[in-house]
């Protein structure tokens, strides 16, 4: 028979066992609290001011319209070095182009590797936007000396073919005398789709490599096994019978002889052209220093994977296609709102084909009126308007400490319309881009294709392509604009 101790006893263990789960019920939220808190405080130990974080979250509400306009006013609240979280990672905003000379171009050593996409797969993880450390020296060293002047001249025949099929469709579309969309004429609606179905979850949704898509995965194949059959294929044929493109540039680089080191990695400057030009960011002197290591040491053993060929094959096609037929597009609908522009840009195509049969990569470097057209479509409509840099190593940049593990953030976007290098920000104007103008402003506030080692390695391509298409296009078309044409003073993307 239980006596009144007994019953007492059970219920005190009862009671004891609740407050022991109650107790590591509480320890578990302290912990959970604790983790989804802890990160917030790197910034402000470092002297960056920033917006209040949400716990787990960060600052990520503050970008439901977009990434432009909320940086944009991330910079004026807070100064021209400032952060925010992006879920737990700390990004540091710098928009002093004093420092940004810094980071890409003096000090580059300590801002290699471009910021990290954790949930990234084939093939994008094996293209050269990806790639970190020694690995992508290895391969921007092979790809460098692809875009030297030699190589691109080589190209400029499949360039030509590929105008004429434009010129074509164009003159179908100007006998029709009915409106048409210039950008799905510069550029395919398939390979939109393909672009935002197999490259853009991964950058925009993180958690999508886990989430099941048929058709992405299909595609990720399908482009994976096309390449890989070119590959074959083009082993097999005669030299001479190949086809003189970036993929076969490629292929040809993995026996080349050519060895280009770290300071020559800046496109713009390489010095196998033996010609003088300007660097990605404007500025003629701005190069690396010469790497400090003893001269007897050898240059690494220079070899590309198939993978690293699909890669850079993919990453050509995501990076390289869309955003030259975007500038094409741009360039055409600026200068059909731009009328005069336009009757310039004319006049100087006329007076070129009076020297000239045909373009070609050389003397269209004579057309400075259509050059400055560009650079100024390039200044309203950057082809990415931000873009980072992983800190890997506690560092301190003009006196700024900066922590290991946070990210570095360029917004080219905001650069390229800061009123304080710009006059009239948001107007068409591109004589700001003539020598003595470019001359007087401050070079890294001016970044299309980045700077240093790590810019555009195909921007001299991208270039020559988009140069060559518009002087064929005005020499025998005019744009004008329509009642369906969209004319704002602020461009469209700045108001998302």
């Amino acid at each position: 028979m239980e006596t009144l101790a007994d019953v007492l006893n059970v219920f005190h263990i009862k009671t004891s066992g609740l407050s022991v789960t109650i107790s590591l019920f509480l320890v578990f939220l302290g912990l959970l609290y604790w983790y989804s808190v802890y990160p917030y405080s790197v910034l402000s130990r470092c002297g960056i001011k920033h917006p209040k974080p949400v716990p787990f979250l960060g600052n990520i509400f503050m970008f439901r319209q977009g990434f432009f306009n909320p940086i944009n006013d991330l910079i004026k609240t807070h100064g021209r070095v400032c952060g925010y979280y992006l879920g737990r990672r700390p990004v540091v905003v710098i928009a002093d182009p004093d420092m940004l000379r810094q980071v890409m171009v003096r000090d580059f050593s300590s801002f290699t590797n471009r910021m990290t996409l954790r949930f990234a797969s084939k093939p994008m993880t094996d293209c050269l936007l990806m790639l970190r450390n020694e690995r992508w020296k290895r391969v921007r060293s092979i790809l460098t000396p692809s875009f030297s002047a030699a190589k691109m001249k080589e190209m400029v025949p499949l360039i030509n073919t590929v105008t004429d099929s434009l010129m074509s469709n164009l003159n179908v579309s100007a006998e029709s005398g009915e409106t048409f969309d210039i950008h799905k004429m510069a550029s395919s609606p398939k390979t939109i789709w393909f672009v935002r179905l197999v490259a853009f979850p991964f950058i925009t949704a993180p958690l999508a490599r886990f989430l099941p898509n048929k058709r992405r995965d299909q595609m990720n194949h399908f482009f994976i096994n096309t390449i890989q059959k070119i590959i074959k294929q083009r082993e097999e044929q005669p030299a001479e019978e190949r086809r003189r493109d970036f993929l076969q540039l490629m292929l040809d680089a993995r026996t080349s002889k050519e060895c280009v080191s770290l300071e020559h990695f800046d496109s713009a400057a390489h010095a196998a052209d033996q010609e003088t030009q300007p660097s990605a960011s404007g500025e003629q002197d701005d190069r690396l220093p010469p790497p400090q290591e003893p001269s007897s040491r050898r240059p690494p053993k220079k070899m590309i994977t198939e993978d690293e060929i699909v890669g850079q094959a993919f990453v050509f096609l995501l990076a390289g296609y869309e955003t030259s037929s975007n500038t094409l597009a741009f360039t055409c609908y600026l200068l059909a709102i731009n009328p005069e522009c336009q009757r310039k840009v004319q006049r100087e195509v006329d007076e070129f084909f009076a020297r000239h049969e045909s373009p070609d990569y050389t003397n269209v470097q004579e057309l400075k009126y259509l050059d400055m057209v560009i650079s100024e479509t390039l200044r309203l409509y950057p082809p990415g308007f931000r873009f980072a840099r992983d800190i890997d190593q506690d560092c301190v940049l003009n006196g700024q400490f900066l922590p290991k593990g946070a990210t570095l953030e360029i917004p080219a976007g905001f650069l390229h319309y800061d009123p304080e290098h710009w006059t009239e920000p948001q107007s068409f104007i591109p004589e700001r881009f003539t020598p003595e103008a470019k001359a007087s402003r401050h070079p890294f506030v001016y970044l299309p294709f980045g700077a240093g080692p790590r810019n555009c390695v195909g921007m001299r391509l991208a270039q020559l392509e988009i140069k060559m298409a518009l002087v064929r296009l005005f020499h025998r078309f005019s744009v004008v604009a329509c009642s369906e044409t969209k004319v704002d003073e602020t461009p469209e993307f700045l108001l998302s």
